[in-house]
């Protein structure tokens, strides 16, 4: 027998019990407030010694390709129920025995930034959709110019995608400045070539070829064994390309991988030579730092050799090291947070490589990395403002909107929908933590790295294989018993001849990756104590 038809207005009082109540009830806010609870204790209730909620299993993705919308209505508590359900099977990032890529443990802060966002729903294209959420972003955006030392009266910023989104904001803003903003409404009329670091991330690729430029436009400069650009073969195809008088839109330089943390030499590239120069400051794979300093120097010679119409650009891929920022008025004499002496030397290293940023004219950060803030919250920043203008569109093109107000970012940015969620939750860390916050969880980080590598460097089956890279992340590699690490990595390396060796040494470190992993998804795993070695002994410093 069919259900009995009911009007509308008595299914809509239903459908009102479903959102948020948008004045203040006593009865509807704590509603919502045991909705949310009770979804945390259903998901508090998956977690266990293992390193991820509930158990993982093969998911038959194959099996939901004909799901059809349901024709009724659920209650709140149903969809409740089902959303801590989709939650099985999720690493818990924050688990000490999770030790995957750069994806931090979120604040309390952050966390409720999200939320905030959530309910309120900003679209920060616009003050007149986001009200403080607006002054959220701009406060965010002075704060880490003035942190990298940029005048934060004349940079600018938006909150964007992530971190291929502040790529494709840097490449895109190069392009315009290039052309005289031409190519917003002309596009591009001839190749444009965009030079990176093999050790810079793939997402370089998505942008070349979703601008338009392509990826055979996309040049790979060699990196050396540090996880950084090589500026030999850098300086060796510049010169190549401008004397066939190629246009380099871009090098993307790189400032910190999540592999290796390899940084290239920023400082050594900067002037008006090529269109456009990325670094990258803090790669997600092997954490490598190109030498920016190294490259902008190299920028200035060529200019001076090349009569290029155009300055080039230059733009910092440092979503994963801008943090090490926070270091620049640390006391490393001192030491107060009483860091260990390879800590200290790391840490002092890296701040030597990414302390150039300013030489950038725009760069990326992003928060769910090494900010410690929820997905996604990644800042393109730019030393001039005024460069974001060669993006704007035509107002009368949205007659709708920006009729009032005084921020009016949805004119230049790429987004016409953009969330406040991200800016909220990078202001929110940048107050809870302060420098002083940030210090103490990135020394941590890297302390814990330089302990690891110092066990490893005492076995005798063991090599290290990025310990000129300072970040927190250890490269390393497994021998058998009998087998010299140093000579058969550079064998691996060198020799054609020893590649049965090669195969047999990969499958050797899969066998006991799988093991590990196993172990840690069973929940098991030990404390890691620093051992008393003179080494760590000696590192703290003199007290007075």
């Amino acid at each position: 027998m069919p259900p009995t038809p009911q009007h509308y207005s008595v299914l809509l009082d239903t459908l009102k019990t479903c959102f948020p109540t948008p004045v203040s009830n006593p009865i509807m806010d704590g509603y919502f407030v045991h909705t949310v609870s009770g979804f945390l204790d259903r998901v508090d209730a998956l977690k266990s010694a293992a390193p991820v909620l509930g158990q993982q299993g093969e998911a038959d993705y194959a099996a939901h390709c004909d799901l059809v919308m349901p024709e009724d209505m659920t209650s709140v508590e149903t969809i409740t129920a089902l959303l801590a359900d989709y939650c099985r099977g999720m690493t818990v990032w924050a688990h000490p025995n999770a030790q995957a890529n750069v994806i931090p443990p979120p604040t309390i802060p952050s966390i409720t930034a999200f939320i905030a966002a959530a309910l309120y729903n900003p679209n920060i294209i616009w003050d007149e959709y986001s009200a403080r959420f607006a002054e959220a972003e701009i406060e965010a955006v002075a704060m880490l110019a003035n942190l990298v030392g940029y005048d934060p009266a004349q940079a600018g910023g938006v909150f964007t995608f992530g971190g291929t989104g502040t790529l494709l904001y840097g490449v895109k803003l190069a392009l315009e400045r290039l052309t005289g903003g031409r190519a917003m409404t002309a596009g591009i009329r001839r190749d444009y070539k965009v030079v990176a670091s093999g050790a810079s991330h793939y997402s370089r690729l998505n942008v070349a070829a979703w601008l338009g430029l392509g990826s055979d436009n996309l040049i790979t400069i060699p990196s050396t064994a540090q996880n950084e650009i090589s500026l030999t073969h850098l300086e060796a195809t510049l010169r190549d390309l401008y004397q066939r008088d190629e246009t380099v839109a871009a090098i993307i330089l790189t400032l910190g991988t999540t592999d290796a943390f390899g940084i290239d030499d920023l400082a050594a590239v900067a002037d008006e030579t090529v269109a456009a120069i990325i670094l990258t400051l803090g790669t997600t794979d092997a954490f490598g730092i190109d030498d920016l300093a190294a490259v902008a120097a190299l920028r200035d010679r060529l200019a001076a050799e090349y009569p290029l119409p155009f300055a080039p650009h230059l733009h910092a891929d440092a979503v994963i090291g801008w943090p090490w920022l926070v270091f620049q008025d640390y006391d490393f004499d001192l030491n107060p947070l009483g860091f260990h002496a390879r800590t200290l030397r790391a840490l002092q290293d890296t701040l030597d490589r990414i302390r150039p940023l300013h030489l950038a004219d725009s760069l990326g950060m992003d928060f769910h990395k090494t900010g410690y803030a929820p997905y996604v919250s990644s800042l393109f920043l730019a030393k001039r403002r005024a460069d974001l203008a060669l993006l704007s569109r035509d107002p009368a093109a949205m007659p709708y909107l920006y009729q009032f107000g005084r921020y009016h970012p949805g004119l230049f940015t790429l987004e016409c929908s953009r969330s406040g969620a991200g800016a909220l939750a990078a202001l929110a860390n940048l107050k809870l933590l302060g420098k002083q916050g940030y210090r103490v969880m990135l020394g941590h980080s890297v302390e814990m790295a330089e302990l690891l590598r110092e066990r490893l460097e005492a076995l005798a089956c063991a090599r290290v294989l990025n310990d000129a890279n300072f970040g927190p992340v250890t490269l390393f590699r497994l021998y058998p018993e009998g087998v010299d690490p140093a000579a058969a990595f550079h064998r691996e390396l060198t020799d054609p001849g020893y590649r049965a060796e090669l195969d047999r040494h990969n499958a050797y470190n899969r066998r006991i990756f799988d093991a590990t992993h196993a172990r840690a998804m069973r929940g098991e795993g030990g404390r890691c104590v620093p051992p008393r070695s003179p080494s760590w002994s000696r590192a703290w410093p003199t007290r007075p």
